[in-house]
């Protein structure tokens, strides 16, 4: 069977700045992207429907029979049984959600459809920025449960590192772990391959570190937090998700936050995530383009690829930030920073221009011997027309 994640167009304006530069399914949940969810759940690759501009780097392969699947669902296991047995022509429902359809072409005529299938079961549906940190502890457990299943860890042979409940920790090969203190006691600890946790670094779970990042010494890693690969932190992160290839290797705090990849935060950056009050947080939202009531009352920062803070960079809580934005100043920073924003020291932003943004996204992925090709180009290009 060929298997297709489509971006919801109901969801998908809800999750931006994030998905400006990806599908939704690319967007990180647990320990894997969504799309990495699925592969392994269906025991192959799935391809991407979504915006024209994002198509070439995440292309569709259509067949003569295809199962689409909502990006921003999370497969557990009873959903992908349903799934995987879905019959022709049929669609899968869930109330108003459409969860998967059987076709030969994607967004067929609605009277193509032969049946249409309730499915009564338990359902995860990102439909706002809040819901991937609200639910990232969740899905940190069900990752580790189907990722370590019928497998056995690497030992903890470092006598100076100390442990706590070791059934519920995880390491995978080439982990490199000193004097640690690793607490399981109310949440799973996964460790990917290649990762160096450095002296000093306390951990508890639920959390998942994914391969090659670094902790930097001191690190506090509090629970339900998410360190995509290929990330070096350090300081205080509480339920939090870096998507990858991202850095915040200096003290400070971020709490309740998502960051999209190649973002760099200065040293001493913080951001809050509890207003004085301790009322509701709202968060710019690009389908209304005001602020909205989240419903919670701790939001952080959400962060778009490729943004970048200096020094003593302040986030207010429940702030917005675009793509590739340059943010620096001394002064609490806007809760809604639009994508392509230069700070300038406390005045209104300014437009950071794309031929200079390419340059620097293109020093910073050679950094980690990533090519910024003309698809990447033409990604930051679509973005920049899209948000000036």
């Amino acid at each position: 069977m060929n298997y297709i994640l489509f971006d919801d167009q109901n969801i998908r304006p809800a999750l931006l700045p994030l998905t400006f530069t990806r599908p939704v399914c690319e967007i990180r949940i647990g320990i894997q992207t969504i799309s990495e969810k699925w592969n392994d759940c269906l025991k192959t690759a799935v391809s991407f429907q979504t915006q024209d501009y994002l198509q070439k780097k995440y292309p569709m392969n259509l067949s003569e029979d295809n199962i689409f699947i909502n990006g921003a669902i999370c497969p557990n296991p009873e959903l992908v049984e349903v799934i995987e047995n879905l019959p022709i022509n049929c669609i899968l429902t869930q109330g108003m959600e459409v969860i998967a359809y059987r076709n030969q072409q994607y967004n067929p005529p609605v009277d193509v459809f032969e049946k249409i299938v309730a499915y009564e079961g338990k359902l995860l549906i990102l439909k706002q920025l809040t819901d991937i940190f609200t639910h990232n502890g969740a899905e940190i457990k069900a990752d580790f449960e189907r990722i370590t299943k019928d497998r056995t860890s690497q030992p903890i042979t470092d006598k100076f590192t100390a442990f706590y409940n070791e059934s519920q920790i995880f390491i995978e090969e080439g982990a490199d772990i000193k004097a640690v203190v690793l607490d399981a006691n109310n949440g799973c600890i996964y460790i990917g391959k290649n990762v160096r946790i450095q002296p000093g670094t306390m951990i508890q779970g639920p959390f998942a570190i994914c391969e090659h990042s670094v902790v930097n010494m001191g690190g506090k890693m509090r629970p339900n937090t998410t360190i995509g690969p290929f990330c070096k932190v350090g300081g205080e992160i509480s339920n939090s998700v870096l998507f990858g290839n991202a850095n915040k290797g200096h003290e400070g705090f971020m709490g309740n936050a998502v960051i999209g990849e190649w973002c760099n935060w200065g040293a001493d950056t913080n951001n809050s995530n509890l207003k004085n009050d301790y009322s509701k947080v709202d968060l710019w939202s690009y389908v209304t383009n005001r602020f909205e009531n989240t419903g919670i009352q701790f939001a952080g920062l959400i962060m778009g690829d490729h943004s970048k803070c200096g020094i003593n960079t302040m986030f207010n809580t429940g702030t917005i930030v675009g793509v590739n934005c340059n943010i620096f100043g001394a002064d609490f920073q806007p809760r809604h920073i639009p994508s392509f924003s230069w700070s300038s020291g406390g005045e209104e932003f300014k437009t950071y221009h794309l031929r200079k943004a390419n340059q620097v996204a293109k020093a910073v992925m050679e950094r980690r011997s990533k090519v910024f090709d003309e698809v990447e180009e033409g990604i930051l290009k679509a973005v920049f027309e899209l948000t000036r």
